[in-house]
């Protein structure tokens, strides 16, 4: 089984280019820094990895549309692991999170004060039922279940 969770904050916004061809889809990138369950390095510094993650389609674009460097997001998915040759003709290897799911894990108060999150984000109403209402001016084919 090749399952992987993963919370942690944007450390950019994400890139996202649309691929060419029959059925043209969105694929963003980006890259969250989670933090490690010992938070402190010997030297006092606060210990992170760094991890690659990748959304196609619907998800990269809500992730293009909503995701913003800063911000705390919960994601789940594969590993994916490859390899190329460079232009110096080193191979290269890589490992990246091929996201199937992807949600915010912070409300805007959550938010570290000053990030580019806080600034833009409307606030989250939940009903008694526990959904979620969705913000005036959304358009539903931005959202990801669609």
């Amino acid at each position: 089984m090749n399952k992987v969770i993963l919370m942690g904050r944007l450390t950019r916004d994400p890139e996202v280019r649309y691929s060419t061809g029959e059925r043209s889809m969105a694929v963003a990138r980006y890259t969250l820094a989670v933090d490690r369950r010992r938070r402190v390095s010997n030297d006092g510094e606060q210990t992170a990895d760094f991890i690659p993650c990748v959304a196609f389609d619907k998800s990269g674009e809500f992730a293009e549309k909503y995701f913003r460097q800063g911000m705390r997001v919960l994601i789940s998915g594969r590993i994916q692991t490859g390899s190329y040759t460079n232009k110096e003709g080193v191979k290269v290897y890589t490992t990246e999170v091929i996201i199937e799911e992807q949600e915010f894990a912070d409300s805007k108060a959550g938010t570290a004060p000053g990030n580019t999150y806080a600034e833009h984000a409307k606030p989250v109403q939940v009903n008694n039922d526990g959904f979620m209402n969705i913000p005036d001016g959304v358009e539903d084919e931005g959202l990801p279940f669609n």
